[in-house]
């Protein structure tokens, strides 16, 4: 019997949607950063993005999906969703939260969805690596798809 790929929950999101992506799997038994996944895997680091989720003064939650060598500008965040202010969302609260680990967090098919903004940038590429929603998984999409799939809109979010 020849061995089982393991759907995770974004791609099977995918598949629903009908939405082409590529998948690749590493080596990997504990949280990594994405500089790292990029290295292991030897993918453009512009072309890698990371998760991150936040709440809002209001209580509300966003996702964020930026470069993997960026940082979130806060400001420009909060506008991009209408609050006042934005934090990132307490480590511990982020599985039970979204469903997903660190580093293996992704926009696709969280617990509830959120709003999600992709970073402006994504828009740049025919394609972007994404996790794949556990460990040691990445997606390729284009980012037009992958908004599909988070029902996400594209605004710039990072500091210049």
């Amino acid at each position: 019997m020849g061995k089982k790929e393991v759907k995770t929950n974004a791609m099977r999101i995918l598949d629903r949607k009908k939405i082409s992506y590529e998948y690749q799997t590493y080596e990997c038994d504990e949280f990594t950063d994405g500089i790292e996944t990029a290295d292991k895997l030897n993918l453009p680091h512009e072309q890698v993005y990371k998760t991150i989720v936040t709440t809002g003064k209001s209580g509300e939650h966003y996702v964020f999906v930026l470069p993997i060598e960026a940082e979130i500008d806060f400001k420009k965040a909060a506008k991009a969703v209408g609050e006042k202010s934005i934090e990132m969302l307490h480590l511990k609260e982020l599985t039970p939260l979204t469903g997903y680990v660190r580093g293996g967090c992704t926009s696709i098919g969280m617990k509830k969805h959120f709003p999600t903004i992709i970073d402006a940038s994504a828009q740049q590429f025919e394609k972007v690596y994404v996790s794949a929603g556990r460990i040691g998984a990445q997606l390729t999409l284009a980012p037009e798809d992958l908004r599909k799939a988070a029902d996400a809109t594209f605004a710039d979010v990072i500091h210049a």
